[in-house]
């Protein structure tokens, strides 16, 4: 029996879905050029705020996981709004916190509402139109880039002339309207499946979660071969076994291993998460090239950089509900594989070039792998819920972030790392006097990890089952 969609209904969904990124990009982007002040506020060391955004990042990854099976369970509407609540909260007291404890504290509240994205991506599936769902699905990835772009430039202002929790005020009231309009106008899921909690599953995966995403996060700091940093993975890599010995006997898993392991899921997460590993690695390295001291960058200011890239935002924005509209047709084998294939050639140019490039060269460059980029990522997030019951799309999407929110946090610390081992010194006509900056080795060395990634994945793709060609009538 062909089921009936809500036109009118799908495209007002549409517009919250698609704004939602730019909230939360520019929530996030704005604190970076904010941390130094930060630091200096609250007296504590650069190590201490790292965590003001590790906090987030750590909360967010078990979060994602929970609220998608609690989507599944009670409503995926239920637990939207419930992990908007959450993430309103969070950003809106943020600019309250009296101390540093305290704003550790709302981070930690912020990072339960990252469960939005994965809910929302299950809502987009089970409410749309089939033929909707690639293009919507491809103006939220392109809103992602739009967001930082918007939020560069804007919240180094911001933080420069109002003070940092001037941009925490600036966003709160949005977050809170679209919380209200989607309380209005979201419509509850249609697949609901009452189960009992997997309170093991969830234990096991906090304790597998949560040291290694420590350990990666201080490894630059520490050392990758510190006690400390290998007994914190030492107590990941035994909570993962026991994770996947309980997840396997479990009648209503957490984490459906049977789900997350058949063909097309495997690939989409292990995909997203090489993806957002290679994307940050990348993206570490093109901020330093832009803004560190001529010859070794460009000297650009943050409002610079932010306005360097809206190039390639608007290529972005352009390109990925295109592609999401065509997917249909040609498939969605055909756009991973050409956007692997992009980043792939695009990143080994940058690897022999981008040292030597002009400033727009370099922009050229960075626009191409970006297109690539996108491609691959609106490619595999349909990949995954067009291959996933949609009774379990929550279970599915939140399993789909976390590995994504892995390959975001190994993709920093690697980079860390090349850039601490590859630099020299500069001296400053002003405090602090000294500066310690990558040398071209470091950003050819980031840029060749980055594209023997993504040929990876160029490879990983070619091994996809097609989800719309032979399917989608069924769908």
């Amino acid at each position: 029996m062909e089921e009936i969609y809500d036109l009118k209904y799908a495209k007002k969904a549409a517009a919250i879905f698609v704004f939602l990124p730019l909230i939360v990009m520019y929530t996030e982007a704005v604190l970076i050029p904010s941390l130094p002040t930060i630091q200096k506020d609250f007296n504590i060391t650069p190590s201490d705020a790292s965590w003001i955004l590790s906090i987030y990042l750590l909360v967010g990854t078990v979060s994602v996981a929970i609220m998608g099976k609690l989507g599944d369970m009670f409503g995926k509407k239920k637990m939207f709004l419930i992990a908007l609540i959450f993430y309103t909260t969070g950003v809106t007291l943020n600019g309250f916190a009296p101390t540093y404890q305290w704003l550790l504290f709302f981070r930690a509240l912020q990072g339960v509402g990252m469960a939005i994205f994965p809910l929302g991506f299950s809502l987009v599936r089970e409410e749309f139109p089939p033929k909707l769902v690639p293009q919507v699905q491809g103006l939220i990835s392109a809103m992602f880039a739009v967001g930082m772009v918007i939020a560069l430039p804007l919240g180094a202002y911001i933080s420069q002339n109002y003070g940092w929790r001037w941009t925490y005020h600036s966003i709160a009231p949005f977050a809170f309207l679209m919380l209200v309009i989607s309380y209005l106008v979201i419509r509850e899921s249609r697949y609901i499946t009452p189960t009992e909690f997997d309170w093991k599953g969830t234990l096991a995966l906090i304790s597998f979660v949560v040291p290694a995403l420590v350990a990666v996060t201080r490894a630059p700091t520490f050392g990758w071969f510190n006690s400390q940093t290998l007994s914190l993975f030492g107590i990941s890599a035994i909570s993962f076994l026991i994770l996947l010995l309980i997840e396997k006997r479990e009648p209503n898993p957490l984490i459906p291993i049977d789900v997350i392991s058949s063909r097309n899921p495997i690939i989409a997460n292990f995909g997203i998460m090489l993806a957002a590993f290679g994307m940050q690695m990348m993206s570490q390295a093109d901020t330093y090239l832009f803004q560190m001291p001529t010859p070794y960058g460009f000297g650009k200011t943050v409002l610079e950089t932010g306005l360097l890239m809206i190039p390639t935002a608007v290529v972005m924005l352009i390109i990925a509900p295109v592609a999401g509209k065509l997917m249909p047709k040609t498939g969605v084998k055909f756009f991973a594989v050409l956007g692997a294939t992009m980043a792939f050639i695009g990143l080994l140019a940058m690897a022999k070039y981008a040292t030597n490039s002009s400033l727009w060269e370099f922009v050229a460059m960075t626009v191409f792998v970006s297109v690539g980029i996108v491609l691959m990522n609106v490619s595999l997030i349909n990949v995954l819920i067009f291959s996933v019951e949609r009774r379990k799309m929550g279970v599915a999407t939140g399993a789909n972030s976390l590995f994504r929110n892995f390959g975001a946090t190994w993709g920093p610390a690697i980079a860390g790392t090349v850039m601490n081992t590859y630099y020299t010194i500069i001296r400053l006509p002003i405090p602090p006097y000294s500066m310690r900056i990558p040398t071209n080795d470091a950003y050819t060395y980031l840029f060749t990890g980055s594209a023997v990634v993504f040929l990876g994945l160029t490879i990983l793709s070619l091994w996809i089952l097609e989800v719309f060609k032979k399917k989608n009538g069924k769908k």
